[in-house]
């Protein structure tokens, strides 16, 4: 029986406890409810099912929904409590992602068959016959590797051309 209704809820005594639950305005029924006024007075016979005990400061606290119980019949709708389960993962799982920022830092190990640019396909391409080539900047390290690559080669085609000298 109900035994008094809030803005966010109703107090419902339970036969045989001293108790009293609460059925809060998200357990009374699947569709939303601003007023728990509009669905219940104080007086009302509802059937309920206990969905958790919390002890809170040596108080025993009573949940109760209506929602998963037929209110013709008093039959459970939710024996397993799955529709329960899933309004509890919804609750935990939203998180807030706006202040994480996206970067994107992959690049396509391809060449331009049209342009002869990395990072994109002939048909992405928008350069022009004749036009002004883009090409991807590459990173410092991938330039100091190119810089000792190239030093390299100096050296090597330096020595190749001192041992030449050296046979004529």
């Amino acid at each position: 029986q109900v035994a008094t209704v809030t803005e966010y809820g109703a107090f419902i005594k339970i036969p045989g406890c001293r108790k009293q639950g609460l059925v809060h305005k998200t357990h009374m029924s699947a569709c939303r409810v601003d007023k728990p006024s509009e669905i219940v007075d104080v007086g009302d016979k509802v059937w309920v099912k206990l969905i958790r005990k919390e002890m809170k400061d040596d108080k025993l606290k009573l949940s109760l929904s209506m929602k998963v119980v037929n209110q013709g019949t008093g039959k459970d709708l939710d024996p397993n409590n799955v529709s329960l389960d899933q309004d509890e993962r919804k609750k935990r799982m939203f998180r807030d992602y706006t202040s994480q920022k996206i970067t994107l830092e992959a690049v396509l190990n391809t060449v331009c068959k049209k342009c002869g640019c990395k990072g994109h396909f002939a048909k992405e391409c928008f350069v022009q016959p004749g036009g002004t080539k883009y090409s991807l900047i590459p990173e410092e390290e991938e330039e100091e590797v190119a810089a000792a690559g190239h030093e390299r080669d100096k050296k090597t085609s330096l020595a190749d051309d001192s041992s030449k000298k050296r046979k004529k």
